[in-house]
């Protein structure tokens, strides 16, 4: 089993900024892809970054530019950092993993951006 744990949420003024980690432990042979999603009230949940092994990476538009993904393989550990946060980038943030051909979500962290 594989367990992934996310942290640095929290409520920031609009223009913050905030980095996010999701750390994954467990039986973990190898892991593909890392990535972040999130899910805004009444919204469907969207994808806002992802890396892959080869540190290849793709963001949503709207993040295009704020965000940046990394990842520390030795630390099986996905960093998220958001600047020039807006207001509609509230959201609870969840990591996702593709670990030994199954995928794997953490419980979440929310961001709430204040105007």
């Amino acid at each position: 089993q594989v367990q992934l744990v996310e942290s640095g949420g929290g409520l920031v003024q609009a223009g913050g900024s905030l980095r996010l980690s999701c750390a994954a432990s467990g039986s973990i042979v190898s892991i593909y892809s890392m990535g972040w999603y999130r899910q805004a009230p009444g919204k469907q949940r969207e994808l806002v970054a992802r890396i892959s092994s080869d540190a290849s990476t793709n963001y949503a538009d709207s993040v295009k530019g704020r965000f940046a993904i990394s990842r520390d393989n030795a630390k099986n550990t996905v960093y998220l950092q958001t600047n020039s946060l807006k207001p509609e980038d509230t959201a609870v943030y969840y990591c996702t993993a593709l670990v030994d051909g199954r995928r794997y979500w953490g419980k979440g962290a929310l961001v709430t951006v204040s105007s």
